[in-house]
């Protein structure tokens, strides 16, 4: 299934300020290491992270996402009360309910009554919340919304499981967007789901499947990853994806100015520069001292190019990475 925005004219949509928070914890490769009774450089070899943060076992979701808003509110000055809405964006809910947005809200100190909802597609939730932001703020519905990405991945890795256990990194980032005045927003976005690799990365747990009604056992809270065949599916796709999403902005790969991709793995990331002909100047690359922060990577890539001045206006970015389900996502955004 294929959902494409495409317009004659620009989707107006300004950032305005981003944020974003980890954990005091850095987790150096060699420490994990020593963990897993590796040999020195084992995990960096293998995962290409120098460091990543983990949080501790009773550190809260919601107040790391809500350090993120804080940080994007303070960077640019902007009141907490002009805030009328808190979209989350997250991978993994705080819990099945209430909304993850509730738990942000209950911490976040925006002004009482302020609505909040989330958006899950995994990975690529912060791209999927900022075209139902664009939608809203277009239909004159809200003037300013704080978009959180906050994911705790390592509550569900599996150190029995060599090939995802060292490549997650907990982190959150925020992005602030109003409509702005027409002059930047969304040249194009394109969400294309191929649910039969859905299987190939799943946490199974945590909703009607598996209960324990339904059945259920302690590893099906922890995260499983088919690396291989999911790899195969996603390479054998994202060519493609990457031409009709160019098609609909109607630019190509060089007039790009800054490609901000999910830091799924280092070896995702060498793909989009040889394969898809990504540049290294262009291209975002946050992986070695952050991991893949699942739904936070995104916006926590954008934060690091808004900061390193890579993301400039009339300069077109591109965000893109594919989730489980198998889904991938993209946006071509004019600042």
């Amino acid at each position: 299934m294929t959902t494409q925005c495409r317009s004659p004219e620009l989707l107006p949509l300004k950032i305005i300020a981003t944020g974003a928070a980890l954990p005091p914890n850095r987790v150096a490769s060699s420490t994990l290491d020593a963990r897993l009774g590796k040999p020195a450089g084992y995990v960096e070899k293998r995962s290409g992270i120098v460091y990543r943060y983990h949080a501790a076992d009773d550190a809260s979701q919601a107040e790391l996402a809500a350090a993120a808003l804080q940080d994007a509110l303070a960077r640019s000055a902007i009141p907490a009360a002009s805030i009328d809405l808190l979209i989350s964006a997250s991978a993994i809910a705080v819990q099945a309910l209430p909304c993850t947005a509730a738990h942000i809200l209950k911490v976040a100190g925006l002004a009482p009554g302020t609505p909040g909802f989330d958006i899950n597609s995994s990975c690529v939730s912060f791209i999927s919340a900022l075209q139902v932001a664009a939608g809203l703020l277009n239909a004159g519905t809200y003037r300013r919304i704080a978009i959180v990405s906050a994911d705790l991945a390592s509550r569900g890795i599996d150190w029995q499981h060599e090939e995802s256990s060292l490549i997650f990194g907990d982190g959150a980032a925020c992005a602030i967007v109003e409509r702005g005045d027409g002059t930047g927003g969304i040249l194009a976005s394109l969400v294309e789901t191929y649910p039969a690799g859905s299987e190939l990365c799943e946490i199974r747990a945590g909703g009607t499947r598996r209960n324990p009604r339904a059945g259920m056992c302690e590893q099906d809270f922890l995260f499983h990853m088919q690396g291989k065949p999911l790899f195969r599916q996603a390479s054998a796709l994202i060519e493609g994806y990457l031409d009709r999403l160019l098609s609909a902005s109607g630019l190509t790969l060089g007039q790009i100015a800054t490609v901000v991709p999910h830091q799924a793995s280092h070896l995702s990331l060498e793909h989009m520069r040889k394969r898809l002909h990504v540049s290294s100047e262009a291209l975002v690359d946050i992986y070695r001292h952050h991991g893949n922060q699942v739904a936070a990577s995104i916006p926590t890539a954008l934060h690091a190019a808004v900061t390193t001045g890579r993301f400039n206006p009339g300069q077109p970015v591109m965000l893109i990475g594919t989730a489980a389900g198998l889904a991938l996502a993209g946006m071509v955004l004019l600042p």
